[in-house]
């Protein structure tokens, strides 16, 4: 199955160096039965839309909680790196958790870099808003029309793509 793994920059630099890591709570997104029972019409493509988007929003919420922690910063260690990130890999250990919400799923086992198929990574132009949204996602989900603008203006970022074998070279350019 072809799962998306929400993720931070610290999080891709470890995959890397470790050739795995463990996505926190294993919680990843894809196009399950919920989801597509859910959309009254739409293809694998544009469900695979859905399931990324959702983990792109999970990935801000990864840098909010890494920045409020500290955690995530720049080589530098001075500032964290605002760039959301989400791994597309096909792994077949998955258990559905339409009981979370109608993408999420839960992986059985770490993520190899082997299973990866793609990273999706927000070019330096989209880190004002993705910080400007980190602050507002929590006020943003409780209703705050104010702060759902400031998240619409991070999330209308497309993720530019790369190849597995282009990580690396990614963030070294980081």
């Amino acid at each position: 199955m072809r799962v998306y793994v929400p993720a931070t920059i610290p999080m891709l630099q470890q995959l890397v160096a470790d050739g795995e890591f463990s996505p926190v709570s294993r919680t990843a997104f894809a196009v399950t039965p919920a989801l597509r029972e859910s959309y009254h019409s739409g293809d694998d493509e544009e469900l695979a839309e859905v399931a990324m988007a959702e983990a792109a929003r999970a990935s801000l919420r990864l840098i909010a909680a890494a920045a409020a922690d500290g955690d995530g910063e720049s080589g530098d260690g001075t500032k964290p790196r605002f760039r959301r990130a989400v791994i597309a890999a096909d792994v077949d250990d998955v258990k559905l958790r339409p009981d979370l919400d109608d993408a999420v799923v839960r992986l059985g086992d770490v993520l190899r870099l082997s299973q990866v198929a793609s990273v999706h990574v927000d070019l330096a132009e989209a880190e004002p808003d993705i910080e400007k949204a980190v602050a507002v996602v929590d006020a943003a989900d409780l209703g705050d029309e104010d702060a759902e603008f400031v998240l619409g203006d991070a999330e209308d970022h497309e993720l530019a793509w790369y190849a597995r074998q282009e990580l690396p070279f990614l963030l070294e350019l980081l």
